[in-house]
């Protein structure tokens, strides 16, 4: 686990370096096993730490580097700052630089140089004119970005600082056991939005590694009982 920890470069103590994903926002349709290589409630990453805004790669900035079955990097921020507030995990789609001094934006992904509001079709976003700087962030599974009003998620553009790391890996199915014993928003227990193949296999990946030490005791015993 100490290792771990050092890869993330999460700050100890602190922020813990792996993640269980609460949600379906990142769920991608029709992926067999639990969804495996993509973001599902149950799953569990690392959060990787991030230092700068070089550190993320945005969906709209390439078409070659892709994490968890789409392009770009996903990150998990404070909405707002906020540490009294969930943690989200989305994709980042771009980057948003705003000029106090001309009080214009640039988004360079989308070839937006210096207008005084943002335009993005694509991304249900029209007229934005954001009180700074940061990333634009999108659930694979939602409609609107969080920026969106509809989304009702986080306003602004997601800051560098509000960072917690961008995902790394996945370990799948085995979160889905922290969620079983959480309260949900209802107020009650269980893990509603964790896919049902993704219990099945939590259980058969339990069985197997239940019935290795066992097997391994039967052949010794085995041996032993053949070599008396």
């Amino acid at each position: 686990m100490g290792g771990i920890w050092i890869y993330s470069g999460q700050p100890f103590p602190g922020s813990p370096p792996l993640v269980v994903i609460e949600s379906g926002s990142m769920t991608h349709e029709n992926e067999p096993f639990g969804g495996l290589g993509t973001i599902d409630p149950g799953d569990i990453v690392l959060a990787k730490a991030v230092h700068t805004r070089e550190d993320v790669i945005t969906y709209a900035s390439t078409k070659s580097y892709r994490t968890y079955g789409n392009y770009g990097d996903v990150i998990i921020y404070k909405p707002l700052g906020r540490t009294d507030l969930t943690p989200i995990i989305h994709r980042a789609m771009c980057w948003v630089e705003y000029n106090a001094n001309t009080d214009t934006y640039t988004v360079e992904e989308y070839n937006i140089i210096n207008a005084t509001s943002v335009t993005i079709p694509e991304l249900h976003l029209y007229n934005y004119k954001p009180a700074h700087s940061g990333f634009i962030t999108k659930g694979d599974h939602n409609l609107y970005p969080d920026q969106h009003p509809n989304a009702q998620i986080c306003r602004e553009p997601i800051e560098v600082n509000w960072i917690i790391g961008k995902a790394q890996g996945e370990l799948p199915w085995f979160g889905s056991l922290k969620l079983m014993l959480s309260k949900n928003e209802e107020g009650g227990w269980g893990a509603s939005e964790v896919p049902g193949d993704s219990w099945t296999c939590l259980i058969i990946s339990i069985v197997i590694l239940l019935s290795i030490p066992l097997s391994l005791d039967i052949r010794d015993y085995l041996r032993e009982r053949k070599s008396k």
